[in-house]
């Protein structure tokens, strides 16, 4: 899959999505990096540790997030994608589930779309995407947690997402599906859902997990969003056993070697 100026690997490969929240309010790192000069100065240091690819966000996506206007998250991620796209090789993407933002994003330079509404939000987000014909990464969400049958119901829902995705004329080719850790689930959910990764493999698309100092993590061992580190490598490693062509991260140096480590006993033979 070309993402950018490189081509990425769809199966027995595991890449890494940096994270570059440019926002005041994310859960993890809100604040840090809403400069450009930060935001530069962090985008070097992920791709020297290992990032494959940014992924920018400029609104929060948290529990309780509160929601800004187009215009406001336009102007916060447009000028660092430009930045980052002026001075480096690497491939970006703009973390939006608003067709206005993902438009201005394209034109700035972003060379995917990562939707945490799968297009079920914004219903011009479909047809941006496939007007520009460029990759995007779709993933499960839904606005209640009413499941009757809950891994059947997430794969159901993402069908509906691909559904929409033909629709517009989206080149399935072009999409990376992502389970949604966090989203629309509850603790156990989100614990069996990593349980049984593996059955998004049955949609027969590339996949990326996002479980980065999550509640999940945090719930788990009781700790603090600081402190998620080696619980988000346990389930890095896990994405690397079942197939998973991305992780999204924060922490890029220490999941790098994670994947690294594991790819290696896995292609090891005598």
């Amino acid at each position: 899959m070309l993402i950018g100026n490189k081509n990425f690997l769809t199966e027995n490969k595991t890449y890494i999505m940096g994270i570059l929240n440019v926002t005041p309010d994310s859960f993890s790192d809100g604040g840090k990096f809403n400069s450009i000069n930060k935001a530069l100065v962090h985008t070097a240091e992920m791709i020297t540790d290992g990032a494959d690819i940014i992924d920018i966000g400029g609104e929060s996506t948290r529990p309780g997030h509160i929601q800004i206007s187009e215009e406001e998250e336009i102007n916060r991620v447009c000028p660092i994608i430009e930045k980052i796209k002026k001075d480096f090789a690497v491939p970006v993407s703009i973390d939006t589930y608003k067709a206005a933002v993902a438009k201005a994003a394209i034109a700035a330079g972003a060379d995917m779309v990562n939707d945490v509404w799968g297009l079920k939000y914004d219903k011009k987000m479909a047809a941006v995407i496939a007007a520009n014909d460029l990759p995007c990464c779709l993933m499960h969400n839904r606005h209640d947690k009413n499941y009757k049958n809950y891994l059947q119901d997430v794969l159901t829902d993402l069908r509906q997402t691909l559904q929409i995705a033909d629709n517009a004329g989206i080149d399935r080719a072009k999409i990376i599906l992502d389970p949604g850790i966090g989203f629309a689930k509850n603790y156990a959910d989100n614990l069996f859902l990593l349980k049984h990764m593996a059955i998004l493999h049955e949609l027969k698309l590339p996949l990326l997990l996002g479980t980065s100092r999550k509640s999940v993590i945090g719930l788990t061992l009781d700790l603090p969003t600081e402190q998620r580190l080696e619980g988000t490598l346990v389930t890095t490693v896990m994405a690397v056993l079942n197939n998973y062509m991305f992780v999204r991260v924060h922490d890029v140096k220490a999941n790098y070697r994670a994947v690294k480590m594991a790819e290696t006993i896995l292609t090891s033979h005598l």
